[in-house]
C-alpha cells in the first residue's frame, strides 16, 4: 500500500509541476488498511489561515476513525504558506505515515528542470528526483503537518446520525478537494 500511494504523490507532483503549479497539501487516511480517500487542502491565505487549513485536513481521518494517515506537503510551498522556516531538503516531498502510537517521515527531494515558462512569468518544471535519504521514525514535523497527523486521532463528537457524511460535506463547501475512495463513497 505504501508504495502505491508514495507513487500517486509522485505522479501528481510531476504533473501538477509539468502545469506549472504546486499541488497543495494532501492527506489520505486509512481504516483497517483501506484507503479513504484523497483530501486536499483548500485554497489558502498567508499566515493563520494557511496553519489552521492545513491542520483542518485531519476532520476526514477523524471522523472516519482512521488508524493511519499519510500526509503528504512540498517543503518550500508549506513554509511559505505558513511562514515558517524551511526545514529540511527543499524543493520535496514530503510523506508522513502516522498512527496514534508514532510517525515516520519520508522525504523525497528533487531538483527541478524548466520545461517553459510562461509570458507572466510561471514555469513549468519536471522534478528529478533525487536519492531519497534513509526515513526517520519521529522526525521533526512542521508545525501545521504535526497538528494534522495529531488531530487526525481524536474522535470528532458531532451530534448527528452520519457524523462522517456531514464531515464531508462541510469540508467540501469550505473548498477542501475530496475524492473518496467507492468503499467511502456516500
Amino acid at each position: 500500500m505504501w508504495d502505491g500511494l508514495v507513487s500517486v504523490a509522485k505522479e501528481t507532483y510531476t504533473a501538477s509541476l509539468g502545469e506549472g503549479v504546486v499541488p497543495r497539501p494532501l492527506m489520505m487516511p486509512l481504516v483497517r488498511g483501506e484507503l479513504v480517500g484523497l483530501i486536499w487542502v483548500r485554497p489558502l491565505k498567508v499566515g493563520q489561515d494557511a496553519l489552521a487549513g492545513i491542520a483542518e485536513l485531519a476532520n476526514i481521518a477523524a471522523a472516519a476513525g482512521a488508524e493511519e494517515v499519510v500526509v503528504a506537503w512540498e517543503t518550500h510551498d508549506v513554509a511559505t504558506a505558513c511562514e515558517l522556516p524551511i526545514v529540511g531538503p527543499a524543493p520535496c516531498l514530503n510523506m508522513v505515515l502516522a498512527t496514534l502510537g508514532g510517525h515516520v517521515l519520508h522525504q523525497f527531494p528533487y531538483t527541478e528542470q524548466l520545461l517553459a515558462r510562461s509570458p507572466e512569468g510561471w514555469a513549468s518544471v519536471a522534478p528529478n528526483w533525487r536519492p531519497a535519504p534513509a526515513p526517520q521514525p519521529g522526525g521533526e514535523l512542521v508545525p501545521p503537518i504535526q497538528a494534522a497527523v495529531d488531530f487526525s486521532f481524536t474522535p470528532i463528537e458531532l451530534d448527528h446520525p452520519d457524523p462522517f457524511g456531514v464531515t464531508v460535506v462541510l469540508m467540501e463547501e469550505d473548498g477542501y478537494r475530496i475524492s473518496l475512495t467507492e468503499a467511502f463513497a456516500r
